[in-house]
C-alpha cells in the first residue's frame, strides 16, 4: 500500500511568503501585481558575467554571499541586504566588481549608494561579513581602506 504524502509534494515558498510555482525557486504559483517587493535596506549587484564571474573562486558566488547574509542575521528585518547577480558592468580591468545600492527612502546611507567596489573576488568569508556589519552600522564604506573602490571619472572629461 502506497503512503498517501509520497504522492503530496512539499510546497515551497519564497522569502515574501508565496508559493513557489512547480520548477522554478522563486516564481510565485498565484501572481499578485499589487504586491510589494521585500524591504531591502541595502542592496549589492555582483558582477558574475565571463570575466568576472571567472575571476571568482566560488562558481555561485551570490548564492554564497546570501549565505553569509543569514549567517550575520541581514536576511531579513529592517537592514535586510540582498544580492543581486549582473550582468557586464564594463568594468572589467577592475576583476571582479560590485555595486552597492542603499534604500535612502527608509533607512539607507546615502553616503554609500553608488559605491562601485573593486577585486572582490579577493574578498574571503570574513571580509565578506565585515562589509555586511559596516552597511548595517550605516559606516561610510569612503572611511574603511579595506574596501577598495573602483575610481569613477568625472563627467566633464567626456564634454
Amino acid at each position: 500500500m502506497r503512503n498517501i504524502m509520497e504522492d503530496k509534494k512539499e510546497k515551497l515558498y519564497n522569502t515574501m511568503g508565496s508559493e513557489i510555482a512547480d520548477g522554478f525557486t522563486c516564481k510565485p504559483k498565484n501572481f499578485d501585481a499589487n504586491k510589494p517587493i521585500m524591504h531591502l535596506k541595502t542592496q549589492l549587484f555582483i558582477c558574475t558575467d565571463e570575466r568576472c564571474g571567472k575571476a571568482h573562486k566560488d562558481k555561485d558566488i551570490a548564492a554564497t554571499l546570501r549565505e553569509l547574509i543569514k549567517e550575520v542575521n541581514l536576511s531579513k528585518g529592517e537592514d535586510r541586504i540582498k544580492v543581486v547577480r549582473t550582468g557586464c558592468f564594463g568594468a572589467c580591468r577592475f576583476r571582479s566588481v560590485a555595486n552597492i545600492y542603499e534604500n535612502t527612502k527608509v533607512n539607507g546611507n546615502l553616503n554609500n549608494n553608488g559605491i562601485w567596489l573593486k577585486n572582490i573576488h579577493q574578498y574571503d568569508k570574513e571580509k565578506w561579513k565585515r562589509l555586511f556589519i559596516a552597511l548595517k552600522e550605516n559606516r561610510s564604506i569612503d572611511e574603511l581602506e579595506e574596501f577598495k573602490q573602483v575610481p569613477m571619472s568625472d563627467p566633464s572629461f567626456y564634454k
